[in-house]
């Protein structure tokens, strides 16, 4: 299997996609293939997020690795999504407009390369909701 393909099969990082246990209702990102509460009773289907939430706690990150430095500072957060997970995501915004309780909603941006000429990874980040 390719790289590009194997980035490709990765739809928790292109569509914001986990699994809902349609026996209880509950959420899980990343995606697991049984429910912790419901056991072999639960019934594991794919969702999608609506990639909605809020800003749960945040960093700026002002050093940062070689691979990052350019984008420094810079804002991880970890979001709640309104349905319910909590995930570590980078916020694009300026460090002074990053507050707790921020909305956000969820974009699909550029998270790196393989040097100058390799190939560009992409995937979900957040912007403030306004």
């Amino acid at each position: 299997m390719s790289v590009a393909r194997f980035w490709r099969k990765q739809p928790q990082r292109y569509n914001l996609t986990g699994t809902c246990c349609e026996t209880c209702g509950a959420v899980f990102f990343p995606p697991r293939s049984f429910c912790p509460e419901c056991r072999r009773d639960g019934r594991i289907v794919d969702h999608d997020f609506a990639g909605t939430g809020t800003v749960v706690t945040f960093t700026v990150i002002r050093t940062a690795s070689e691979a990052f430095e350019h984008l420094t500072p810079y804002v991880l957060a970890i979001v709640e999504l309104d349905e319910g997970p909590r995930l570590t995501s980078q916020i694009v915004c300026s460090p002074d407009e990053a507050y707790i309780g921020m909305p956000v909603k969820k974009v699909f941006r550029k998270l790196g390369s393989d040097g100058e000429a390799g190939p560009l990874y992409y995937g979900t980040k957040f912007v403030p909701a306004r």
